[in-house]
Parts: C-alpha cells; sequence; structure tokens
C-alpha cells in the first residue's frame, strides 16, 4: 500500500508539473528553411540593441512580431516590439531557444525548453538587474511551435515558427509570432 502511494505521488506531481509547464508536441517542417520570410533573414544583418554588444552572427535571427495589449475598462493600448534576436544551446537532452530582446539591462522575449519531441515555453520577466535571468507566471492561451528537425546536435542549424499567446495578468495580453533561425550552440 505505501509503495502504491509513493508511485501514485510521484505519477501526480510529474502530471501536475506538465500541467502548470504547458507542454505540448510540436510540429516538424522540413521545408521551413526554404520559408520566404526565413529566406529573407540572411539578406539582412542581425541587430546591434546595445553599443557595447558583440553581434556573433552576421545575418538576423529572428523576425517576431510581439503584441502586448491592455485594457483597464477606461483605457486600451497596443505596444509592438520587433527587435527579437534568437540564440540556441543545448543542454543534456534540451534545446533551449531563446528568443529575446535583452538590450544590456532588461530584455523582454521567451524562453522555448524543447526535449522528447515536446516543448512548453517560459516568459522572461524584464524587471531584472543587468546579467540577470528571471521568468514570470502567465496563463498560456495557446501556443505553437514548427522547427525543421527534432534532431538537435551542437552546430546544427535550427529554423523555427512560433505562435504563442499568453496572459500576463488580467489587464495585459501578449501575443508573440515569427520565424527564426541560428546556429545551435
Amino acid at each position: 500500500m505505501k509503495l502504491f502511494l509513493f508511485f501514485s505521488g510521484i505519477l501526480l506531481m510529474t502530471l501536475s508539473c506538465q500541467k502548470e509547464l504547458n507542454f505540448e508536441n510540436f510540429t516538424i517542417d522540413t521545408n521551413l528553411p526554404d520559408n520566404d520570410t526565413i529566406l529573407l533573414l540572411s539578406k539582412y544583418p542581425e541587430l546591434k540593441l546595445y553599443n557595447s554588444e558583440i553581434v556573433k552572427s552576421k545575418s538576423r535571427t529572428a523576425h517576431i512580431v510581439q503584441a502586448a495589449s491592455y485594457s483597464d475598462g477606461f483605457r486600451k493600448g497596443i505596444f509592438l516590439f520587433d527587435d527579437y534576436k534568437c540564440k540556441a544551446i543545448t543542454q543534456a537532452d534540451t534545446l533551449n531557444i531563446k528568443l529575446n530582446n535583452y538590450n544590456g539591462y532588461f530584455g523582454n522575449g521567451i524562453l522555448i525548453k524543447v526535449f522528447n519531441n515536446q516543448f512548453y515555453i517560459k516568459d522572461i520577466d524584464p524587471k531584472t538587474l543587468k546579467g540577470e535571468e528571471k521568468f514570470k507566471k502567465v496563463r498560456v492561451l495557446s501556443q505553437k511551435l514548427i522547427l525543421n528537425s527534432n534532431k538537435f546536435n551542437k552546430n546544427d542549424s535550427i529554423y523555427g515558427f512560433i505562435d504563442y499567446k499568453c496572459s500576463i495578468d488580467s489587464l495585459v495580453y501578449k501575443r508573440f509570432r515569427g520565424y527564426f533561425k541560428t546556429i545551435i550552440l
């Protein structure tokens, strides 16, 4: 009986973590490198978001548009951001894809953790100290990830598309959508 309760507890913890992190399967599209937007990224230089930044890619790594909208009953507004960059790093069996517009002091973006043909997204909290990385809890409304492969090795190219909607709080909603490409570090 104790053994049954122990394994039941582990199963419940695993399921509750998966539900909280919103694990989903991603789609594979091997034709993604030939997408018009992906091809255009190679024609533009990478963004330099602050003066002392060392730009590591010669070409643009992302074309993401984030729309943050708010409504407090009296006022409504939309803020658009389109200055995102992509960075991908493998750690053991997990691929971490960071889509961020970090300017040396704060950033506003997401971290996509990909493993075992699934992914979940963590929102980067812009309220941080220089060099600090924190995440904030949000309510995910929908998320879709398309990658060109499900095999991730160091120095491989990765191409992707993200469409992510969330509620930051009862007043602010965020939609994060676009294409990215980079070399896996």
